[in-house]
């Protein structure tokens, strides 16, 4: 007869516990019921950071949905609340009325955000007042995203510079928002850096743009009505509308104290998991306190689940757990974190072994004891974190040589390292993946790693150990790994590579990203890192058919100016060919001068760049210059370099300036899948850098224009290709036209023109452009023609902003450098 098992807690742990038990064979011991204070399946609580930032979406998160409890026959309570435990008669008392007996019992109930006393958290209900929030679940996920995206918000204050702290500054700022980090301790992640470590993550954090104000405590949020600010215990303020409160989490043990379990931090277990004093009641996760420990990261949970689930349902009796070295890898705000054991040294005795660069943001310290390693910090700078844990989590013999520990000197390569890991070996600490884990699906039948990460979840949590699962898997396999089919898609979110993509829109008669999500991935939600991509291609097929849906497109696309790191934006008016006139400059002048323009700067695209612009004033800024856009944003085509010509320089053989002209005239603003950027030269000596240009032009003796493509004079250096020579403007115009169609229907999503050219090959490029192999050539030309003739500024969108917080009020931000004008 089974046993009616009760679980109190929906989170990670409780459901990683429960997964446990079905793997033992649960399903056959227990018929299980289970209680969650949110009204949803399972998620990921790690991933909260990369759907505010909208790098993931809600959909993307979830480890168990809601069907996954009924085909593993789990009664689900979703979103109630469990309020007290009759242990003497073995039921439990839920917020809603309801009572389930047990016969095991297990308690998950996690932990809470917690509220440091400060004046201002709370309205006269008592509630939290509007505007504050804390970062714990994805319920508070949602409402940070729609109040950052609301009218009249700007600027956020972070209070707590944890790990949890810099996630949700690193979303918010992704999300339009200026960002302030308040930190009371001397440095941030003070709980898992030395000081050595967080002045680095400091300068990392402040160069993304992210105010940080350490060795600070926050003493009251200020404002009536709405928030206004806060203020520090050293008397200064700072300006915000909205407040983050991530100042740590504390165990939540309300219904174990209640019903007179043993609490103290937290619930008290012993090393099988079991309450003390208690014979059919466990507990698990964040709420547990194990020998004093009490722990807030996720690897030890899963540790707990293991053993847990072998003393519940038996399996093994002799299983304990005897607590977890922590060791934690995980990217925060964009940047490698891995920190295991101690942060320095503790005696005269220990080595510590530091290797500092700040420039580049890498940060490496070990501290060994006794030829053992007893800790380790990494920053930036990853790639030996995998044998650190092995040798910190084994107590492994260290070399002589401990230049080793950190760099690759002649050493073993990643093979030879992953075969010497053990299979016990963390490889994916968000989702507790094992390397044995990984070789036991790939020995199953995974032969792609994207296989073995869907059925592993290897990898799915913060991303950092993608490139050991990678080698993982690789070894496992034998090499044999098969190419993974989401490798050719051109988007995430749809199952298609980009031909067969396009020919689906088009057959389907799809107008709209929404629209695409319906017909093509039914069932699912909206992929939101698909989005932008969408949004670009179908402009670019469906020219004025397109329907534009604003939640599809960057924050530089829906308010058509590009975002700073102070959360101001840059004005770029167009100025044709890098043509201007006294009237355009004064306008400039005026413009900058009326509206305090803070930074004003060449651009090395021949442009004049206004710098530090409020959200709120782009609308009137554009409106008092009254010069079209000059796209210096987003994927699209943005300028034409010239240099002066024949008319003006004694080696000019062509009217580069004039042309220059035409092709920016023509081509202003198309969608493309990267950005393009061209130019025209007078004369061979190339004075406008056309040979670097994603399409460049030059002229040479006879009348003649030269035309190259896949340049680049960026982070990549290449010389374009010389695609061919004609005789006229016209035929200049023309040909550049059909190859940017070319590429803009055959690249992939953020593909240069310098990798699509060598890609596909010059003389294919040739062929199909000029002897049109493919018979396509009038389709391309119609098709540009299209697009052309769809051209509408996006700066017209002052008088008719599409959405209410469109061009939201902001309050007043961070003052850039002034730079000195003698």
């Amino acid at each position: 007869m089974r046993r009616r098992l009760v679980v109190i807690g929906n989170g990670m742990a409780g459901a990683r516990a429960v997964e446990e038990i079905l793997a033992r064979g649960g399903s056959d011991l227990f018929h299980i019921t289970m209680f969650g204070d949110e009204p949803y399946g399972n998620y990921n609580r790690i991933m909260l950071s990369h759907v505010l930032s909208g790098e993931e979406g809600d959909a993307d998160i979830f480890l168990n949905s809601l069907s996954w409890y009924q085909q593993n026959n789990i009664t689900l309570h979703a979103g109630v609340r469990v309020d007290r435990i009759d242990k003497f008669s073995k039921h439990v008392f839920a917020a809603d009325g309801r009572v389930e007996p047990y016969d095991d019992l297990i308690i998950a109930t996690g932990s809470r955000s917690h509220l440091p006393p400060m004046e201002g958290v709370f309205a006269p209900s008592g509630a939290v007042r509007h505007g504050v929030f804390t970062f714990r679940t994805l319920d508070d996920t949602r409402k940070m995203i729609q109040f950052a995206n609301s009218e009249h918000h700007s600027r956020a204050v972070v209070i707590g510079g944890g790990l949890l702290g810099l996630e949700a500054a690193h979303g918010l700022q992704a999300n339009g928002l200026a960002v302030s980090v308040v930190h009371s301790g001397g440095h941030l992640m003070n709980a898992q850096l030395g000081p050595d470590g967080g002045a680095i993550l400091r300068r990392s954090v402040e160069a993304l743009g992210i105010e940080v104000h350490t060795g600070s405590r926050t003493t009251a949020i200020l404002g009536a009505e709405r928030i206004t600010g806060v203020s520090l215990r050293d008397q200064r303020e700072l300006g915000c509308d909205m407040v983050v409160v991530t100042a740590g989490i504390r165990p939540n043990v309300d219904v174990a104290v209640v019903s007179g379990l043993a609490v103290e931090r937290g619930i008290v277990v012993d090393d099988h998991l079991r309450v003390m004093d208690e014979e059919n009641i466990f507990a698990v996760g964040e709420c547990v306190q194990h020998r004093g420990e009490v722990y807030g990261l996720v690897a030890p949970l899963w540790e707990q689940a293991a053993v847990l689930a072998d003393q519940v349902t038996g399996v093994d009796r002799s299983s304990v757990y005897l607590g977890s070295r922590t060791a934690t890898k995980l990217k925060v705000a964009g940047v490698d974190v891995a920190s295991m054991g101690l942060a320095g040294p503790e005696r005269d005795t220990d080595e510590h072994i530091v290797f500092s660069e700040p420039g580049r943001g890498v940060f490496k310290s070990i501290v060994i004891r006794d030829n053992k390693m007893v800790g380790a910090t990494l920053l930036g700078d990853s790639r030996k974190v995998a044998y650190l844990t092995q040798a910190f989590d084994q107590g492994l013999a260290l070399p002589e040589e401990r230049l080793s520990l950190m760099f690759d000197l002649g050493g073993p390569s990643a093979e030879e390292s992953v075969a010497e890991l053990a299979d016990s070996a963390q490889v994916c600490n968000c989702n507790g993946v094992s390397k044995g884990a990984l070789v036991a699906v790939v020995k199953g039948g995974c032969t792609s790693v994207s296989a073995a990460m869907d059925a592993t979840r290897a990898g799915k949590g913060c991303g950092s150990c993608k490139l050991m699962v990678t080698q993982v898997v690789e070894w496992a396999a034998g090499g044999a790994v098969e190419e993974d089919p989401a490798a050719s898609y051109y988007v995430p979110g749809i199952p298609l590579d980009k031909a067969a993509l396009m020919a689906e829109i088009r057959a389907r008669g799809l107008r709209s990203v929404s629209q695409v999500f319906a017909a093509l991935a039914p069932g699912k939600l909206e992929d939101a890192k698909s989005k932008m991509a969408l949004a670009s291609l179908l402009k670019m097929m469906l020219a004025d058919q397109y329907v534009d849906e604003r939640d599809a497109r960057f924050i530089n696309d829906r308010v058509h100016a590009n975002i700073q790191r102070d959360g101001t934006f840059s004005v770029v008016p167009q100025m044709k060919g890098g043509v201007t006139s006294v009237q355009q400059l004064r306008r400039i002048a005026d413009v900058a001068e009326k509206h305090k323009i803070p930074m004003i700067k060449l651009t090395g695209g021949q442009r004049i760049d206004l710098l530090g612009v409020p959200k709120e004033d782009l609308p009137q800024v554009w409106a008092d210059l009254d010069m079209p856009s000059g796209y210096a944003y987003g994927k699209s085509f943005r300028t034409v370099k010239t240099c002066v010509g024949k008319d003006y320089c004694r080696f000019g053989t062509g009217d580069s300036t004039g042309l220059g002209i035409g092709l920016e005239s023509r081509f202003q603003g198309i969608e493309a899948p990267a950005k393009l950027k061209l130019a025209v030269s007078g004369c061979p000596r190339n004075c406008a850098e056309s040979l670097v240009k994603d399409v460049g032009v030059v002229a040479v003796e006879g009348g003649r224009w030269e035309i190259y493509v896949g340049g680049a004079a960026g982070a990549h250096i290449r010389k374009g290709d010389l695609l061919v020579t004609v005789d006229t403007p016209d035929q200049v115009t023309l040909l550049a036209g059909r190859f940017m169609q070319y590429y803009r229907e055959n690249a992939n999503w953020l593909e240069r023109t310098y990798a699509f050219v060598p890609r596909v090959g010059i003389e294919h490029l040739r062929r199909v452009i000029l002897d049109d192999s493919e018979g396509i050539a009038g389709r391309l030309d119609a098709a540009m023609q299209a697009s052309v003739d769809a051209y509408a500024d996006p700066w017209s969108e002052r008088d008719d902003p599409l959405t209410p917080g469109q061009f939201r009020t902001s309050l007043p931000l961070t003052v850039l450098p002034q730079v000195p004008v003698r």
